[in-house]
């Protein structure tokens, strides 16, 4: 690969451009975000650079960062691709976005709090209680129950693109159980390893102290009148989970225990961790178990997953449960779609970050237009994740759209739609260069009693095909470091 000078590389670049390009902008001119990586970039070699590129799979193999994926192969292991061409945001733009962020965590745990006490948002007629009727995520055992600390979604990932300069959207909230973050640190520590001159050379917000930060603010939510520090437990389904590494990894880091939920049982009222010593009363428990595997007496009975009676205890305020049982609620699509609304009536604000534009196709006139008009929407399913259960209307052929086309038409309160938007890029390092492809970024935002916590930064999914819009790891996306700039 011969060397590009900038102008060279602006011109590649160029040809392959979405709307708006994070490096090189809407007209091919380089960013003020990424001036001085461009001048350490025209400094290496290509041919070193290739070889950190080897060298950064090899590490993640060495290192088992790989997750699995349930389909044609079952729980085939899978090595997340790396891309290591920084995504560099400035200070100034994080401090726009973190604004938001915190509006609308801060705006989503008010909410979760009203939707199991006294429902004002659906009183005041601005949520219709039809999209709580029938939602399997909504838990009737959260009914008039405060979780410890008044935190229900202790850990929180917002899923945000962008199409331009200044304009930045929230694609999703993932209050439930949102993953990823153990690649954002381990996508950080490789970069830190290969190229330890680029960061002497350009300062960057740390995201290395984030296993340190969750545990101080897990701790923060243990329920009063224990004494000494909380004990702090990682409740994982096991070693086949798609997501295990990450369950390891984050209760290496925390100095938790991790644990299955036969570890765990109920001992004179508390939830207890089997060790050496025998039982040890466990304050804090970060699960990673969805709410129907929890508590076989509670929920699904054949569940071998979760801890027999961890809701009595639960409900007792006995045990922190991060994050909350029945705060996938507010992941739905549907619920999503008013986020504008909600975000508005618990903070009195309007929304510093606003929503994708959505048609409820739950709604007739929605509906006829979403039919209309496949070919150009993203449909989604309003309980699906990773990619599935999903059209790309631009992408799909017309047997594919024929085919939604009749799920829709089943069950349209199932789904609802949303403009293909052109998401912006950032360049890959590829064998000829560098290359555009779309992103996303999940910022990880941890709230306590003390305060809303949000890492800067967070992790950049990158669509590695080009041309695609999905970003997800099971559907082959890869993921960049993120940098923060400091002031």
């Amino acid at each position: 690969m011969p060397k590009v000078a900038a102008g060279e590389i602006r011109g590649f670049m160029r040809g392959g451009f979405g709307k708006f390009d994070e490096m090189f902008g809407e007209d091919g001119a380089l960013t003020a975000a990424y001036a001085d990586y461009n001048v350490w970039f025209e400094q290496q070699d290509p041919k070193l650079l290739q070889r950190k590129d080897a060298e950064a799979e090899q590490n993640f193999r060495r290192t088992g960062i790989t997750f699995n994926v349930y389909g044609e192969d079952e729980a085939e292991e899978r090595l997340i691709p790396f891309d290591m061409v920084p995504r560099i945001i400035t200070a100034a733009e994080w401090r726009r976005l973190s604004r938001g962020i915190e509006q609308r965590v801060r705006a989503l745990n008010a909410f979760l709090h009203d939707l199991y006490h006294r429902q004002e948002i659906v009183r005041a007629g601005r949520l219709p209680e039809r999209v709580l009727r029938g939602n399997d995520a909504w838990l009737p055992n959260m009914v008039d129950f405060t979780p410890p600390g008044g935190v229900y979604t202790h850990v929180v990932g917002i899923d945000l693109v962008r199409t331009g300069p200044d304009e930045f959207f929230v694609l999703e909230d993932n209050a439930r159980t949102p993953s990823g973050v153990s690649y954002m640190l381990e996508n950080r520590e490789t970069m830190m390893v290969m190229f330890p001159d680029l960061f002497t050379r350009m300062q960057v917000e740390t995201v290395s102290d984030y296993p340190r930060r969750l545990a101080r603010s897990l701790a923060a939510c243990a329920p009063g009148g224990g004494s000494g520090r909380p004990v702090v437990a990682v409740l994982t389904p096991g070693i086949y989970n798609s997501a295990y590494f990450e369950h390891a990894f984050l209760a290496d880091q925390m100095g938790a225990e991790l644990v299955e939920g036969s570890d765990l049982r109920v001992v004179d009222g508390r939830v207890a961790m089997r060790t050496t010593a025998g039982y040890q009363p466990v304050d804090v428990i970060y699960r990673r178990v969805d709410d129907e595997f929890l508590d076989p007496l509670t929920f699904n009975p054949d569940s071998v997953l979760g801890v027999p009676g961890i809701m009595d205890v639960y409900r007792a305020g006995r045990v922190t449960i991060a994050n909350a049982p029945g705060t996938g609620v507010a992941d739905d699509k549907a619920v999503y779609s008013f986020m504008p609304e909600i975000v508005e009536f618990y903070t009195g604000e309007k929304p510093i970050l606003p929503n994708v534009e959505t048609w409820r196709c739950a709604d007739k006139d929605s509906l006829a237009y979403v039919l209309d008009n496949l070919a150009d929407l993203v449909v989604k399913e309003v309980h699906g994740s990773g990619g599935y259960g999903m059209l790309v209307g631009p992408t799909s052929t017309r047997e594919q759209i024929a085919e939604f086309r009749k799920r829709l038409e089943a069950k349209p309160a199932n789904y609802i739609a949303q403009p293909t938007l052109s998401l912006s890029t950032c360049p890959i390092f590829t064998k000829k260069g560098l290359a555009p492809r779309h992103v996303d970024l999940r910022p990880y935002v941890l709230v306590s009693p003390h305060g809303i916590d949000i890492t800067p930064g967070g992790l950049t999914r990158v669509a590695l095909t080009e041309g695609s819009l999905v970003v997800n790891s099971s559907q082959g996306g890869g993921t960049k470091d993120t940098w923060v700039l400091k002031e």
